[in-house]
């Protein structure tokens, strides 16, 4: 029975989704800390923001239902309780707070803050200067500050709503960030996974192995029995056997029944920081793959050998492996860039296979990815494209920038 959180497949039509609208946090950026950021340009805003709204629309005008972490936000801060907990959580979490006293000033001021401008602050930050009038005994830190603007920080990845939670099943993995920038996006989501309604009949899944990581962008729903996991600059392998044993387990046990976990080792650079910027499946048997990582490629497939022991064996080929976890006779993996090496390289830095599958064999692109989008065409596949000047100075595609929530399971 599928209820409001349902996935088993990486392609089966899309029914709800989550997104977050690009925002103030977006105007953070500066050239002095694009790369702790991790941001390489500063976009256009009101670009970007017209670009996320013609997004959401094709959602939309496919009968798929589109929340925003903003609004569910916004919803469960109506209680005072869940208010309070956030506060001492923001305030606790910020590096850039040592005074007791300033912690203080800065407490009373999110307090009197509603519920909707408590959403702005925990997404946008809270500048220095915001609270600088409230400071009535002036500390030396106020007359000499580092340069960093901000008391919280602001989230300026959170657009890419993929990377912090993952359903799997009727579950919610609650994914663990690599880095202190995009840490508090990961509470974000855990507050809704367990307090708004959306997410009431689910089971949350978190407390991965202590010091590792693993990001959405590497998780993939092959379907009800298995899960594709990319061993990536972002998601190490702890974090992985961690997963794996917690999705292995039986519903019963809390778990999410799968029968197998593979894992996809790719180049651990920043040009390929997560499995879906180089491979995504696009229809029932048909993945779009990156051919420049095509022969670096490493695959293992791991199974429960005993309640908690897992076998891991290496497979010939990811190929081969697909095929098994799907029952069929033959997978196709569709280059990006056709024959193209150059046009290749060049739309894989715009994301060319970074698809999202809206139903099996239709996805959404950029549009700017000529070359990969004809291909994918030629092969069968129909290419929603939209457009993504500024949205891709994130280095995120269309895969990256939704969190789906409930699909039909493919027939």
């Amino acid at each position: 029975m599928e209820g409001q959180i349902h996935v088993s497949s990486e392609v089966g039509c899309l029914k709800a989704v989550l997104l977050h609208r690009p925002g103030r946090e977006l105007e953070s950026l500066t050239p002095q800390y694009l790369d702790s950021m991790l941001f390489e340009d500063i976009p256009y805003l009101a670009q970007m923001q017209e670009e996320h709204d013609m997004f959401a629309q094709v959602f939309r005008d496919h009968g798929c239902q589109v929340h925003y972490v903003e609004s569910l936000l916004e919803e469960i801060f109506a209680d005072a309780r869940l208010r309070s907990d956030a506060i001492d959580h923001l305030i606790g979490g910020s590096s850039q707070l040592f005074s007791p006293s300033l912690k203080n000033i800065i407490t009373d001021h999110l307090r009197e803050t509603s519920a909707v401008e408590l959403v702005d602050y925990c997404i946008g930050g809270l500048l220095k200067s915001e609270v600088d009038d409230k400071v009535k005994q002036k500390s030396l830190s106020y007359f000499i500050r580092d340069a960093y603007p901000y008391y919280i920080s602001p989230l300026p990845n959170l657009y890419f709503t993929r990377d912090p939670a993952t359903v799997v099943g009727e579950g919610v993995s609650i994914n663990v960030m690599k880095t202190e920038t995009r840490r508090r996006e990961s509470w974000l989501i855990s507050l809704l996974a367990q307090h708004h309604p959306l997410f009431a009949s689910t089971r949350t899944h978190s407390a991965y192995t202590l010091g590792s990581s693993i990001e959405g962008g590497d998780i993939l729903i092959l379907n009800d029995k298995c899960a594709i996991v990319g061993s990536s600059a972002r998601t190490d392998v702890w974090a992985i056997e961690s997963f794996a044993k917690k999705m292995l387990a039986p519903v019963e046990t809390g778990g999410e029944g799968l029968r197998e976990v593979i894992v996809v080792q790719i180049p651990y650079t920043r040009a390929y920081m997560h499995l879906d910027t180089v491979f995504t499946m696009v229809d029932r048997d048909t993945f779009c793959l990156f051919p420049g990582v095509e022969n670096s490629l490493r695959v293992f497939c791991m199974t429960m050998k005993t309640q908690e022991q897992l076998e891991i064996i290496e497979a010939a080929s990811l190929k081969q492996a697909l095929q098994r976890a799907l029952a069929v006779p033959s997978v196709q993996i569709i280059r990006s860039g056709g024959n193209d090496q150059i046009a290749s390289a060049r739309e894989q830095w715009n994301d060319s296979t970074n698809t999202l599958a809206i139903s099996p064999g239709t996805v959404i692109a950029y549009r700017r990815n000529v070359v990969s989008n004809e291909t994918l065409e030629h092969h069968g596949i129909t290419v929603i494209p939209i457009r993504g000047s500024e949205l891709v100075r994130g280095r995120g595609g269309p895969r990256c920038m939704s969190m789906p929530l409930n699909r039909k399971d493919p027939s």
